[in-house]
């Protein structure tokens, strides 16, 4: 039994020795394909690979067709916009009114969906600019 073992074990490691240099190739050919799959048009999708994966993909909510990406801004803020920000116009209510609340507030600031204005709030909580005090807030 033990020979057996001894024989099965030792063409096991002869047999890994042997597909050790292929294993490393086809991961260096997968390495290769997909640097390549950018440059010059779409490649063929290989054997295991998934449907479309060697293809770019779209954004989320973009038709068939679309090839076009969204422009980057290069780290640049993008300008505000004329009558500012909805969380500015917060701000300056609330510095004028502490305590207010989000209704008084969206009431104040003629906005029909008040919930629009927690995400607001809340934000301006996390940036440190207001304080929330029971219901209401009060600027810093």
């Amino acid at each position: 039994m033990a020979d057996f073992l001894t024989e099965q074990r030792s063409a096991l490691e002869k047999r890994l020795k042997e597909l050790k240099p292929l294993y490393d190739e086809y991961l260096s050919l997968e390495k290769v394909q997909e640097a390549l799959e950018g440059v010059g048009g779409a490649v063929r999708r290989g054997p295991g690979r998934p449907r479309g994966s060697a293809t770019r993909r779209r954004g989320p909510g973009r038709p068939p067709g679309s090839k076009t990406r969204r422009r980057s801004t290069n780290g640049r803020r993008r300008r505000g916009r004329r009558g500012g920000t909805r969380s500015a116009q917060a701000l300056k209510v609330v510095r004028e009114n502490p305590g207010i609340t989000v209704t008084e507030l969206a009431s104040k600031m003629n906005i029909k969906q008040k919930n629009y204005l927690y995400r607001v709030m809340n934000q301006l909580a996390a940036d440190g600019a207001v304080k929330k005090q029971g219901r209401g807030y009060t600027a810093k």
